[in-house]
């Protein structure tokens, strides 16, 4: 019995890149007489610029792996969807494709309905430069008000070392503000080209000298889990469980939710949430 459970075409670079080519129906005008169906390698080579030769070690699994913009020229030689062009760079480079840079979609009603059925639980959506899209009530009574802010003012590396009242909200400061700039250096780096991220640091490192002093750390981490104490201006002290989720197919973004830590802490924002709704 055959225990393998990827597909023969997919277990290697040189059986993906055959599958693929022989998905493709030929150009019109193109010889109709062929041996197999699908493409030919030559006709592959000519629409991802490279040469036949070339194409052909790949397909042997031959060569050594190919940089990223040839594997951008194979995808769209072979006309590969997001998943199919991931798998490409699984297969050839062993890691996921650098995100593309493009305007971020809004985000999906099914993903705002998630916020939404977290009723005690802080949670909003960011890009991988850190603005946030998309929050609940929780998170607006918790974390802060974010539709009465411009939009600009939205991002959590900003807040982190912008106003006092921000650091003083959060007793542990210098810890959370070293783990975000060690996990926004890491979501701005698989991001690839990212200008927001890039343009957030330049800014930063001109208005703020403890922006400067911990950026200089060079520290990564994942984003992982972990706790975050808050004093909040009328609910006093709350700790909450934080864990961040990559959004499927959200070209970068991640959910982030604090779930709160006790009873206690869950009852603290319920009553937020029910005076906050009482005056609105």
């Amino acid at each position: 019995m055959n225990t393998n459970t990827l597909p023969g075409p997919a277990s290697t670079l040189g059986g993906f890149l055959r599958d693929r080519r022989a998905r493709l129906a030929p150009e019109p005008g193109a010889p109709s007489r062929r041996r197999t169906p699908g493409l030919r390698r030559e006709e592959v080579a000519t629409r991802a610029g490279v040469s036949v030769t070339w194409y052909t070690w790949l397909e042997q699994g031959r060569g050594g792996p190919p940089s990223d913009e040839v594997l951008e020229r194979l995808a769209r030689a072979l006309e590969l969807d997001a998943a199919g062009r991931e798998v490409l760079y699984l297969l050839a480079q062993q890691r996921p494709p650098p995100l593309r840079a493009a305007p971020l979609p809004p985000v999906a009603p099914a993903l705002q309905r998630v916020l939404d059925a977290l009723p005690t639980s802080p949670a909003y959506v960011q890009t991988p430069a850190w603005d946030i899209v998309a929050w609940n009530a929780a998170a607006t009574v918790v974390l802060s008000d974010y539709a009465a802010m411009p939009a600009h003012e939205r991002n959590v590396i900003r807040r982190l070392f912008g106003p006092s009242a921000m650091r003083a909200s959060l007793p542990d400061w210098e810890a959370h503000a070293r783990f975000a700039l060690a996990t926004f250096r890491v979501d701005a780096a698989r991001a690839g080209d990212c200008p927001e991220a890039a343009a957030l640091a330049a800014e930063l490192q001109e208005t703020s000298a403890e922006f400067r002093r911990l950026w200089a750390e060079n520290e990564m981490r994942s984003h992982g889990s972990g706790l975050k104490r808050i004093q909040h201006p009328l609910a006093g002290p709350l700790t909450l469980e934080y864990s961040a989720f990559a959004v499927d197919s959200g070209n970068g973004l991640r959910m982030v939710v604090f779930t709160p830590a006790s009873p206690a802490d869950a009852r603290a924002i319920a009553t937020l949430l029910s005076d906050r709704a009482r005056t609105v």
